[in-house]
């Protein structure tokens, strides 16, 4: 392993990496339990990705096969009601983790100089995720999912000056359309997951280069710091297992309702 990691760091050179994950720590006090949800709602991103990508061999993005292909990995695909129901649960979970996240970044006032850039960036990938909820609800192609996105998009309509223009833009045309399911389908697996990716790294480097922000409240001088590899990490990864856990029960627990395919809408 000595040998592998001597040739893989000759051409990769990854000791800075390593370095900086060595030095890294975190502040403990009576909110840390708060820092969790950071590292989770990433978690459940990769699981978002991971399952996307395999939804992505069966699912096809037309008004004609879309709704079929859904049905086909739901009963046909082996473990493919697995796979599907984890996407669609994680997806709500992360929203969840996300919020929780944010809100407690503001309460303890994590966003004070010089950390102003990390806000923002998280707020960024906020509304990334809100985007990836709303662009995916429509992929099922079934009639709760046709009728929310009409609803969903109206909604832009009312902006003064660019609201018809933005609705048109949302749409692919004026009404909600197989155009519009295409369109969904390129911003949900091409333009949304291009933005979290930059945005992510962006917000992460910034965590890295800032650490961690200590809360006003909390007297610096008597803090205690525990180091990110392995303590942190470790406990970290605790709480992703038992993350997918509750997601495995959820998923199995929709096996036999599937909730999401009431009908399918032909338009």
């Amino acid at each position: 392993m000595h040998s592998l990691f001597l040739w893989v760091e000759e051409r990769a050179a990854l000791q800075p990496l390593l370095d900086a994950a060595r030095k890294k720590d975190v502040p403990v006090h009576r909110h840390t339990v708060w820092y969790y949800f950071g590292g989770m709602t990433v978690f459940l991103f990769a699981i978002q990705a991971v399952t996307g990508v395999l939804l992505l061999f069966y699912y096809r993005p037309s008004a004609e096969g879309a709704f079929e292909s859904v049905q086909f990995i739901m009963a046909e695909v082996e473990f493919g009601w697995l796979v599907r129901s984890l996407h669609s649960w994680a997806a709500n979970v992360l929203i969840a983790t996300l919020f929780i996240h944010m809100a407690s970044v503001f309460f303890m006032k994590a966003y004070r100089p010089p950390r102003e850039l990390t806000w923002f960036s998280g707020v960024f990938l906020l509304f990334v995720a809100l985007g990836f909820g709303f662009s995916g609800y429509l992929l099922p192609w079934n009639t709760l999912a046709f009728f929310a996105t009409t609803v969903g998009t109206e909604v832009a309509g009312v902006v003064p000056w660019v609201g018809g223009f933005a609705v048109r833009l949302l749409r692919g045309g004026e009404d909600v359309t197989g155009a519009t399911l295409t369109r969904f389908f390129a911003i949900h697996v091409a333009v949304l997951p291009a933005a979290t990716i930059a945005g992510l790294a962006w917000h992460l480097w910034l965590v890295q280069h800032h650490g961690m922000s200590v809360p006003p409240s909390v007297d610096e001088s008597k803090l205690v710091r525990m180091k990110f590899v392995p303590d942190f990490l470790l406990r970290d990864a605790m709480g992703w297992l038992a993350a997918l856990g509750v997601l495995a029960a959820l998923a199995c627990g929709e096996r036999g309702v599937q909730r999401c395919d009431i009908d399918r809408f032909d338009a």
